[in-house]
């Protein structure tokens, strides 16, 4: 896989091929701020030549038949399991993903995920409805054609299959642009496809920068459909291109969720879980419950708890299996999150635990962040209110159900919620008040690609995985037939 080598090339139909300028861009590895590759960066004239190729691929993808692509689609995903060593190593050394979690958590969902829609490919079903008179009506699912991905970079590996496989399950082909500053796995992933046999320009792969590559993407009058996983703002501009098309979008974007706990759970059980939660990834997940909400009776507690497992966390290099918390993407959001932690402190909140930019046995290069905790957290301070994506969680108390829904509520965010609670009338009540796409009931994070994956408010709309996704990447065609 030349992704693994220092030049990565686009994945363009059949050719692994520089920028139609000779553009690249540096990768930069996050650990010790290290060269990894120059990367080719797209342009829109690339942009065009893959649209091209990607029509023509689904054009016969759709003619083979359905047992055929399904074969296909696990041969791909059979090739990912037999890489998957080698692109954990490469999304950590990418992004600064433990490798403790790329390959423990990442490669066997994506393998999953492939496996669950190539399944589906054969049973993709129309329906028949109660016609009125002497007529018979009936609806097919026909494939969009091209799609349009755009992935982030905190799950590059991840959240290029969750836009692939469906595309692919529902008979289209895809152009993926994945963000500049995790493009190595996702590249790789184009040139598996080839290799696993896929139609050449079923999966292209762009690397390159957001307003032009990306641009260019949502607007090309061939796309379908465009699906976007990032933040809230770049994914708002992103829905107005396509509403101005009048083409779908599926759009995961920023969050800010709570876990509540109330005085009846674990202290050991929710320091547990939040500490998981919260500090994977390096808290750069949009997921990540960065507000824990807890119930006066067991509030210093579990403080304490979290402040203990916070202070243990190891943290260093994503390649040792022992590290627990690796670097953060780049230099500007290590600042970006050191900003909000000044925030915190400014506004009166008590910082328990980190806020230090050289976490002790960390290389100095790296772009390291210390696990950070504050407790004294209200409502109105910005890190109880705005997206930080770092390792920082807010501990906010409460007394009494109706305020701990008023304060899980108290967000423009609506992608994850969580509630502890031993009193499972409770728990099943809270969830269905709580204004998330994503609730879990004394765990967190638990996914399945049969299971709906999609948020509210500005935290976007459409899904990625689940029933809603097949049909979302999908038209469907209504037909009428008179029987006289």
């Amino acid at each position: 896989m030349q992704a693994l080598t220092s030049s990565v090339p686009l994945v363009i139909g059949d050719q692994l091929t520089p920028s139609s300028t000779g553009a690249t861009f540096d990768s930069i590895n996050p650990a010790d701020g290290s060269h990894l590759a120059s990367v080719a960066e797209a342009t829109a004239a690339d942009v065009a030549r893959a649209v091209e190729a990607a029509k023509a691929a689904a054009r016969t993808w759709q003619r083979m038949r359905p047992a055929q692509r399904t074969r296909l689609m696990f041969r791909y995903a059979a090739l990912i399991e037999e890489h998957k060593t080698e692109l954990a190593q490469l999304q950590s050394r990418d992004m600064g993903k433990p490798i403790r979690e790329s390959l423990g958590i990442d490669l066997p969902i994506m393998i999953e995920t492939l496996e669950y829609f190539a399944g589906l490919v054969t049973k993709i079903e129309g329906r028949t409805t109660p016609a009125p008179g002497r007529f018979l009506n009936y609806t097919l699912r026909e494939p969009i054609g091209v799609v349009g991905a755009i992935t982030p970079w905190n799950f590059p590996a991840v959240q290029a299959v969750w836009k692939i496989a469906p595309a692919l399950a529902m008979g289209n082909a895809i152009v993926l642009k994945p963000a500049q500053l995790a493009p190595l796995v996702p590249v790789a992933l184009g040139e598996l496809a080839l290799e696993a046999g896929l139609p050449p320009g079923l999966v292209n792969v762009l690397p390159g920068r957001g307003s032009v590559a990306g641009n260019a993407l949502v607007q090309h009058p061939s796309v379908g459909k465009v699906t976007f996983t990032g933040s809230t703002e770049v994914g708002q501009q992103i829905g107005r291109m396509a509403a101005d098309r009048l083409i779908t979008a599926s759009l995961e974007l920023g969050g800010k969720s709570a876990l509540v706990a109330f005085g009846d759970s674990s202290p050991k059980a929710v320091a547990a879980v939040v500490f998981q939660a919260m500090y994977s990834n390096q808290g750069e997940t949009c997921t990540a419950p960065s507000r824990l909400l807890v119930e006066r009776p067991i509030y210093d507690e579990v403080v304490e708890l979290v402040q203990a497992r916070v202070e243990a966390a190891r943290v260093g290099d994503p390649l040792d299996p022992d590290t627990e918390i690796g670097p953060l993407i780049s230099a500007e959001q290590r600042e970006s999150v050191h900003s909000y932690v000044v925030s915190g402190t400014e506004e009166g909140a008590t910082l328990i635990s980190g806020g230090d930019q050289s976490p002790t046995g960390a290389p100095e290069q790296g772009f390291y962040y210390r696990p950070t905790l504050f407790s004294g957290v209200t409502a109105d301070m910005r890190i109880a209110r705005e997206e930080i994506f770092g390792p920082v969680l807010s501990v906010l108390p409460f007394e009494g159900e109706e305020e701990a829904i008023t304060l899980a509520n108290d967000t423009v965010f609506g992608l994850a919620a969580g509630v502890f609670t031993r009193d499972v009338g409770r728990a099943l009540r809270f969830a269905q008040t709580l204004d998330a796409g994503n609730v879990w009931i004394n765990s967190w994070g638990v996914l399945n690609p049969a299971s709906p994956y999609r948020g509210f408010g500005q935290s976007g709309y459409g899904s990625d995985l689940g029933q809603a996704a097949i049909e979302s990447f999908t038209k469907e065609k209504s037909i009428w037939a008179r029987l006289d």
